[in-house]
């Protein structure tokens, strides 16, 4: 309701952009925006820039200033006295800026002063103040962080409560930064609306009520009068100008009455109310009253459609709506005076296709490769705008040629930008054009140049070898924040790059590297490890020698009591079993393969399968060393080697020449009945492994028209229908892909279909289930190159089952791509971190992001009210009707195993929809009996409202 209040009372909407970097910046990719008066702010948790900042302190010896802290020199430090605790330190920003979080980079120099207990206070006039976060940062060196819910303010002050080692009295920091927060609503004053179809004779349900700022007046589409008008209808939002426009909230009609409720939706925009390009947003809106919001990537546009396809309820053939809004930002396109075009080629011969018609100003004149020759001059085609100056730019826009014509629009594309003509850096590269006439939009991580190269690689219908633009345009660096779709927190710091997590039973997070925090090279017979406990924000490192077991690169299985299997890796024969309970490591037994990059999975009988692994212990296929078959770990017996579980039918046709090096990594394994595993690719080819006697192999058919699809991933998100992302035909050095398919189980029969493609082609990601199914894939790579950020995907985006389709969610503040990972946390939040682990490279990311869901925030940014479980059992038997009370009535619930997660690979997280029944005392679930598809072990037990919005998890063992 916020959202809808400031646009009704006309809240002017300004941001300035301050070309001038904080000098600390650590993130390369992230943008600043200073906000003025209502702000617009950063979609993802961002350093604000720091230019006109001025701090004080309760205590600041000469040579250790207040200053310090912000000077953008972590050499330099705020250091106080060995005066009483407890220290303050207060920024002010000179400014009334969107802040969201803190980070504090502690002294390098000496460990005393490093702050243990904080407080946070926000002030508008410094004087009156409020607290807005609390915690306790590590005793270590590494930058800590803490996130809250986006506050409007001037001035922020961070309390030292305590010494974190309780050394002395004194506090001291290197650096702080301050976070940025989340897109407005637009303001409304001066806008249009029009429809396909309103009811004015018997009740008042004009387009225009839906701006009039009234929630008791709505649209309502014509019912009095037969015919009546059917599904579907739509209702055009005009702003008189220019935005760029990232998401749309949609307030259902309030009262007694949910007649018209838009169910499905899709949403266009357009810049002339004429031309409307392929859907900014698809999707489906629940059938409450309550505002709800969808964001998408940010498009320039005028115009914005909400076409409604169905009725939530199926009550009939209307529509409905009390108040809509649209969230975005005052257009950020560059003037373009003074500058030139120059082209690869253009075609003056046969038709005026001159480069410097894009910057003409006049839609009804192209470029156009040339075509009039002997032959036309192939793709790929490029356009360089000389900006004749170093200007601060985010964006594209890239208008095609006007209709009827098609031929030329650009498909796949690449973006450079360069400072002298001559060295070029990639902006975006496998990015795809739609083909359609309408402006399309591009933003990308800012980036300071004179040159700006628009390379056209294919032509979108494959009409033909050339290439044609109307209109090309830049955006400041102000459009090159996507829009928010959920919320990032400020990045956790950690001690070691996480390249393995497991999720612990009592809600902590067990993260592990290698050998060393940042290298992973040989096996050194040990393994550093870091426990994150979410609720204190602490993180404690631990090194494990006990096992004699380098870890890096492993299998990882949990077992039905909740202890871990860790298998192989740079050790390659060797088992570590941690037991969370004990919070102790002990050595298992030997592997009868030696293996790295092999996957595993638990059975439904308790037991761990695994197979593969060519990366260590041997290239399977080659000098000597046989194909890595399967084998099969239990408890009382050991390892048991599954001859008859063979690979090769799950091989790779991997572009690496050396055996089975690449070819038999990363499977992925879903145990299913009466201890048999699916391996689903990310080979092409599926295949049915049975674990009794000797093992075996029956295939299971293709994935569709899929490809290899190797460093893609795939989850079970409810019991038997699996989702499948992304991937490449190699381990590195190709094209990831867009493509996704659904999988169903039926007795021995996989059914694979194609669903929709994601926005961004992935290799190197992450996915991960949510309590309602969807599921969000975040982080990897256009283009996989193992140690490199470039290509990598900041933006996360969520599956939809209910439509198949997915929606662009915001970015994270740091690339994940490989070696990262990505769990969901009982409190329905997904943890994502890592990537590098390349000793002294540029590239490692020792840290951790945590992304809360669209469903868990209100259309305002803040917190959704979730409901809570109230009562649970802690454990149940498979096939056993449980009792589970809540604080208010829900709608569904669901079961989501506890995973783990390394390279890409999370072969323990699964989702299983339960269906309540109302009785006394709460509602009756029951648990599947069959343990293929309630595994035996730890699951979370969420409940849902009517919204969809999840509480926290309960634990629950299955088995």
């Amino acid at each position: 309701m916020s959202l809808i209040m400031c646009a009704c009372t006309g809240a002017v909407v300004v941001a300035t952009h301050h070309d001038g970097q904080a000098a600390a910046a650590r993130d390369p990719h992230a943008a600043h925006i200073m906000p003025r008066m209502v702000p617009v702010a950063v979609a993802a948790p961002a350093p604000l820039p720091r230019a006109g900042w001025t701090v004080t302190a309760d205590s600041s010896p000469s040579g250790t200033g207040a200053g310090n802290a912000i000077d953008g020199d972590p050499a330099t430090t705020w250091r106080t006295a060995a005066t009483a605790l407890p220290h303050t330190l207060t920024i002010d920003t000179g400014n009334v800026v969107a802040v969201g979080g803190l980070t504090y980079l502690p002294p390098s120099d000496s460990a005393n002063g490093r702050i243990g207990r904080y407080r946070i206070s926000v002030s508008a006039d410094g004087t009156a103040y409020t607290d807005v976060a609390s915690g306790t940062f590590a005793d270590d060196e590494a930058v800590e962080s803490a996130a809250f819910a986006t506050v409007l303010t001037r001035f922020v002050r961070l309390t030292a409560l305590s010494e974190a080692g309780g050394r002395g009295s004194w506090s001291a920091a290197a650096e702080i930064h301050l976070l940025g927060g989340t897109d407005p609503a637009l303001a409304r004053t001066g806008w249009s609306v029009s429809a396909d179809s309103q009811e004015t004779a018997a009740e008042n349900g004009a387009a225009a009520n839906v701006l009039d700022g009234d929630t008791a007046t709505i649209w309502h589409t014509a019912w009095s009068t037969a015919p009546v008008p059917p599904l579907p209808h739509w209702i055009t939002v005009d702003t008189k100008a220019s935005h760029l426009v990232s998401g749309l909230s949609y307030l259902p009609r309030q009262g007694g009455s949910r007649n018209g409720t838009i169910g499905q939706y899709r949403v266009q925009t357009s810049t002339d109310g004429a031309t409307w390009g392929a859907a900014a947003a698809t999707g489906r809106f629940a059938d409450t009253g309550t505002a709800q919001t969808v964001t998408f990537a940010p498009r320039i546009a005028r115009y914005v459609r909400l076409t409604a396809l169905t009725e939530a309820g199926s009550r009939g053939p209307w529509t409905s709506a009390a108040e809509i809004n649209l969230l975005g930002r005052a257009d950020p396109t560059l003037a373009r005076t003074g500058w030139t075009v120059t082209a690869s080629d253009q075609e003056t011969a046969r038709e005026n296709g001159a480069a410097v018609n894009v910057l003409d100003g006049n839609a009804a004149t192209i470029w156009h490769s040339a075509w009039s020759g002997a032959a036309p001059v192939p793709l790929p085609h490029s356009l360089t705008v000389d900006l004749k100056a170093a200007v601060r730019v985010g964006g594209l826009t890239y208008l095609p040629r006007p209709a009827p014509s098609a031929n030329g629009r650009i498909g796949r594309y690449k973006i450079e930008t360069s400072a002298d003509g001559t060295a070029w850096s990639a902006r975006v590269t496998g990015g795809a054009f739609a083909d359609d006439p309408a402006l399309q939009t591009v933003v990308f991580p800012p980036a300071t140049a004179r040159y700006v190269r628009l390379t056209a690689e294919s032509e979108a219908g494959n009409r033909g070898p050339w290439s044609s633009a109307a209109e090309l345009a830049l955006l400041g660096p102000s459009g090159s924040v996507p829009a928010a779709g959920g919320r990032w927190s400020t990045p956790v710091g950690f001690p070691l790059v996480p390249v393995a997590a497991a999720q612990l039973p009592d809600g902590k997070l067990l993260t592990w590297s290698a050998y060393a925090p940042d290298a992973f090279v040989g096996g050194r017979g040990r393994t550093v490890t870091a426990t994150y406990d979410p609720a204190t924000g602490v993180v404690t490192p631990r090194t494990v020698t006990e096992t004699g077991h380098d870890m890096f690169c492993p299998g990882i299985s949990v077992l039905p009591d909740g202890r871990i299997v860790v298998t192989g890796g740079n050790d390659s024969a060797k088992t570590s079993i941690y037991d969370p309970g004990d919070d102790a490591w002990t050595t298992g037994p030997a592997m009868t393969t030696a293996r790295g990059y092999q996957s595993s999975t638990t059975l439904s009988d308790g037991r761990v399968f695994t197979i593969g692994g060519s990366w260590s212990g041997g290239i399977g296929g080659t000098g000597g060393t046989p194909h890595k078959a399967g084998e099969v770990y239990s408890t009382t017996t050991g390892w048991t080697a599954l001859p008859d579980a063979r690979v090769e039918p799950m091989l790779t046709a991997d572009a690496n020449p050396n055996g089975d090096y690449r070819k038999d990594n990363h499977a992925w394994l879903f145990a299913w009945s009466g201890g048999t595993v699916l391996q689903a690719g990310p080979s092409r080819a599926m295949n049915w492994y049975s674990t009794a006697g000797t093992g075996g192999t029956t295939p299971a058919g293709n994935r569709a028209d899929d490809g290899d699809a190797m460093n893609g991933n795939a989850v079970m998100y409810d019991a038997g229908k699996i989702l499948t992302v992304g991937g490449a035909t190699s381990y590195e050095n190709v094209d990831a892909s867009t493509s996704a398919y659904t999988l169903s189980i039926s007795g021995t029969t996989v059914t694979a279909r194609r669903t929709g493609s994601m926005a961004h082609a992935r290799s190197f990601a992450n996915s991960v289930v949510l309590p309602d199914g969807k599921v969000v894939v975040l982080g990897g790579q256009n283009f996989p190159v193992p140690f490199s950020d470039n290509t990598a995907v900041l933006g996360a985006e969520m599956w939809d089952p209910a439509t198949g389709s997915f929606t662009t969610l915001a970015p994270a503040a740091v690339p994940r791509t490989y070696h990262s990972v990505a769990i969901l946390m009982p409190d329905a939040r997904v943890f994502t971190g890592g990537g590098g682990l390349c000793g002294s490279c540029a590239t490692n990311h020792f840290d951790g992001e945590i992304f809360t869901p669209p469903n868990l925030l209100n259309p305002d940014g803040t917190a959704a009210p979730r409901p809570v479980v109230t009562a649970a059992p802690p454990t149940a038997g498979n096939g056993a009707s449980i009792t589970v009370a809540t604080d208010r009535a829900v709608s569904s619930f669901a079961l989501v195993r506890m995973g783990t997660a390394t390279h890409s690979v999370n072969t323990d997280q699964r989702r299983i929809a339960l269906t309540p029944a109302a009785v006394t005392g709460g509602y009756r679930l029951t648990v599947p009996a069959d343990r293929g598809v309630a595994l035996p072990g730890y699951w979370m037990l969420f409940a849902m409202d009517a919204r969809g919005v999840p509480s926290v998890a309960r634990t629950i063992r299955i088995g």
